[in-house]
């Protein structure tokens, strides 16, 4: 993208007639919240070279500080008049069991770990970018650069460190019929610790990692932050699995030697959660939520109540005692 006048706050993003057949392809950042994504935001709208849409995908459990961060950037956008929308994974409603809308009532309702600690690599296909190409597809700019034999241009964070060169050398490779993949980061040789610098000089706090509370590649350091209500939940999920594991022992799969195979022993070892209490989960839980599934499953469908409404009376502690 080629340089234009310093963007103007308050300033309104270009207009475009997408129905023009000269007009250019709309231009979407997919916007992860992270540190990446935050940057080529910040330093686009610097340039003037606002996109036609920022686009995240939430997959229902991102660690607490990330939501803050969210709130923060989502008003920061809005004061800029940059045009920003959240979408989510629209599930089918499963014959036997509650309908589930986040990747945790996912786990919980299929007793199962995510991708990542079962070896695959599939959750943010099916939690974030399946869900952007669903709303892109209805989106009318999109549907209109089509309908010209144009490609929608989407905008990814992939920096300049060794890290993200990895993943660059693979989605590189791949051609999509529908997206122009670019890489603006990796076009200015944009190191990570330079992204930071970039958010920091904006005067914006620097975002946090993003991921999920209980993914399978969250570190000790980050399980230690971790609110209770977060460390229960893992509890919950390696015990709600547990019957079904054959490979793995939980979430962070294997014992080695800096850390075990589930999370729940790190949290116990670490006093994160009283003995008690982990026990207790452990014992009532799993046996708890599969009732409510069982009754859930004789209800009809336009009625039934969802996993996350069990999920709620879990923190709340509102769990029918055995």
């Amino acid at each position: 993208m080629s340089p234009q006048p310093a963007f103007q706050p308050g300033r309104p993003p270009r207009h475009i007639d997408f129905l023009d057949a000269g007009a250019p392809p709309p231009v979407v950042l997919a916007y992860g919240i992270g540190v990446d994504s935050t940057a080529l935001l910040v330093e686009l709208e610097a340039r003037g070279e606002i996109p036609d849409l920022v686009l995240t995908a939430d997959p229902g459990a991102e660690k607490p500080e990330t939501y803050e961060y969210q709130k923060m950037i989502a008003a920061w956008m809005a004061a800029r008049h940059i045009p920003y929308e959240v979408v989510r994974y629209v599930p089918r409603r499963f014959k036997h069991w509650p309908p589930y809308y986040s990747i945790l009532a996912n786990v919980l309702t299929n007793a199962t770990l995510p991708s990542i600690s079962l070896g695959r690599h599939s959750c943010s296909l099916k939690w974030k970018v399946a869900p952007q190409d669903s709303f892109l597809k209805q989106w009318e700019p999109a549907k209109a650069a089509w309908a010209r034999g144009q490609k929608v241009v989407r905008l990814i964070g992939y920096d300049a460190s060794p890290a993200d060169t990895r993943r660059y050398a693979h989605a590189s490779g791949l051609e999509d019929p529908l997206f122009d993949c670019r890489y603006p980061l990796r076009d200015w040789n944009w190191t990570r610790d330079r992204c930071i610098a970039r958010i920091e000089a904006a005067g914006l706090p620097v975002p946090p990692k993003s991921s999920c509370f209980f993914c399978g590649a969250i570190r000790p350091d980050e399980v230690r932050a971790l609110p209770a209500w977060c460390l229960r939940l893992i509890v919950l999920i390696e015990a709600r699995a547990e019957p079904r594991l054959r490979t793995v022992e939980g979430l962070w799969r294997s014992s080695t030697k800096t850390k075990p195979g589930r999370i729940t022993d790190f949290i116990r070892a670490e006093r994160l959660l009283a003995e008690a209490e982990i026990d207790a989960i452990r014992r009532d839980a799993p046996t708890d939520l599969i009732r409510f599934q069982d009754a859930a499953s004789l209800i009809p469908v336009s009625e039934r109540p969802t996993m996350e409404e069990w999920i709620e009376d879990f923190n709340a502690g509102l769990m029918e005692p055995l």
